[in-house]
């Protein structure tokens, strides 16, 4: 998650796409209310950021797609474990238990309060 307005797209901002997916089909389409803006590369698919019009100062990158050296953090959130496989829980990786949040499935705070929670925004 980060600042709308600090994005920066380099290279090949005049082919970036976007889709609206629909939350729920089974509803008639007058009803059906569209998730946020997902773009994407029309090359090869790549998802690279989420951006929503009902928090337009946030925008939500996919990880592979930022290119800037970002600061390691302190500690890690682990969400949905009760889903995991159990060779990716990290509660089976000596060390990734200490002084990590760990979830089976989501926290009751928001991604926005983590943030505000763990960072300087």
């Amino acid at each position: 998650m980060g600042m709308s307005d600090t994005l920066q797209v380099t290279k090949g901002k005049d082919t970036v796409r976007s889709y609206r997916a629909v939350k729920d089909k089974s509803v008639p389409k007058s009803e059906q209310v569209l998730c946020q803006n997902r773009y994407f590369c029309p090359t090869c698919a790549s998802y690279l950021w989420a951006h929503s019009e009902e928090w337009p100062e946030w925008i939500y990158p996919y990880a592979s797609a930022i290119d800037t050296e970002l600061p390691v953090p302190k500690q890690m959130t682990s969400i949905m474990l009760e889903n995991a496989v159990e060779w990716a829980d990290p509660r089976n990786i000596p060390g990734r238990d200490t002084g990590n949040e760990m979830f089976d499935e989501y926290p009751s705070y928001s991604l926005e309060q983590w943030h505000k929670d763990h960072s300087d925004i």
